[in-house]
């Protein structure tokens, strides 16, 4: 898949959600503004402004200096459903910014703007996949997807109600479509987002790679060539202690489909065991490096709990017994620590990968016997 397309066959869906209805406890300073970014690559490149369908949700005080349309959940699935699938054209590229949740299925849901606590609307992307690989599209032959979304088990953050079915139609199979999926979190896992600069570390990562490719565009880029370099960039964010995530690649077309291994300088990487995982995450929030204030923080755990709990004066060992004595001996306990957590710090992007390292360290045991 390289570049070399006419302008005027490429078309793009361009998502980025930063408010939703659930409230201030989902704003995600970040996605629009990639969007955006990604939007004027393609413009850059030639793309017809009407190829160009840029949904968003933007954050106050942002405000993009494009036009754009709704994010909601009825708006995004008509241009799926029924918009892009009518147009004619060779290239499709598929942008999503926003929260999302791994389902019980193994399928990954991408929330809309519209969604709310209790109506977790979103767009089901291995429907959509499958709906752009058939019969029910017949252009698009080359298409890149790039989902810059959490990945966190829906288990691990214990909703009331479990994820409603949103699957879209789909038609006949056929061999016609290659496509390409970039997923920016793993398996289990969070997409980090820097608040600061409003801006997901997998999105500014892509939109760097692509900016130094523009002589490919508005075509793809040769995947096979382009995700050793993000895998390495991410790898480097990882050693920095900026994120956990491990992007993934899928290939798929008439000739293969694969998943590709991790290339180049990340491939000898070894993960992170669930319970060095959940120590990081435990230890991301600041007052945990205050010996007082992680006093208090076991203090609202109950006392059978706290008896038995291991302390020390540094805050990694001191974290690394707490967490591995609830997983071995009091794994319940494990949701009783996150409660205390939160309701010390509720940042969202902390509270969220706290969430889902917990969960794998309830599902692996968590202990020693779970360290390489």
């Amino acid at each position: 898949m390289t570049g070399r397309a006419a302008p005027g066959r490429v078309h793009a869906l361009i998502v980025g959600i930063e408010r939703y209805d659930a409230g201030e406890s989902w704003d995600l300073p970040g996605p629009a503004r990639d969007a955006v970014a990604f939007h004027r690559l393609l413009r850059a490149a030639g793309v017809p402004e009407d190829r160009l369908r840029l949904h968003l949700a933007p954050l106050p005080p942002y405000v993009p200096d494009v036009p754009y349309a709704p994010a909601d959940h009825a708006t995004l699935r008509r241009v799926l459903v029924r918009e892009l699938p009518a147009q004619p054209g060779d290239v499709l590229w598929v942008w999503w910014g926003g929260h999302g949740v791994l389902d019980r299925s193994g399928g990954l849901r991408l929330f809309c703007a519209d969604a709310t606590t209790a109506d977790k609307v979103g767009i089901d992307l291995e429907s959509a996949l499958t709906r752009y690989a058939g019969d029910a599209v017949p252009g698009f032959a080359e298409q890149l997807w790039i989902v810059d979304a959490c990945e966190t088990f829906e288990e691990a953050l214990n909703f009331r109600d479990p994820l409603p079915a949103q699957a879209l139609p789909v038609g006949r199979r056929d061999l016609a479509h290659r496509q390409t999926v970039l997923r920016a979190a793993g398996r289990g896992r969070v997409a980090a987002n820097d608040p600061l600069r409003a801006t997901g570390l997998f999105s500014d990562v892509l939109l760097g790679l692509l900016t130094e490719r523009t002589a490919a565009l508005p075509g793809p880029p040769d995947p096979e060539e382009l995700f050793p370099a993000v895998r390495e960039r991410l790898a480097a964010l990882r050693k920095e202690g900026r994120t956990l995530q491990h992007p993934e690649i899928r290939l798929q077309s008439a000739e293969r489909v694969e998943i590709l291994p991790p290339t180049g300088p990340s491939g000898g990487e070894r993960a992170a065991s669930p319970l060095v995982r959940a120590v990081d995450a435990l230890l991301a929030y600041p007052f945990m490096a205050d010996p007082v204030e992680r006093q208090a923080l076991v203090g609202q755990l109950s006392t059978r709990v706290t008896a038995t709990l291991p302390r020390h004066t540094k805050a990694r060992t001191d974290a690394t017994g707490i967490l591995n004595t609830l997983a071995r001996r009091h794994p319940g306990a494990l949701w009783e620590l996150y409660d205390a957590v939160v309701s010390l710090d509720d940042d969202p992007s902390l509270k969220e990968e706290l969430g889902a390292a917990l969960g794998e360290l309830e599902q692996r045991g968590g202990g020693v016997r779970g360290t390489r």
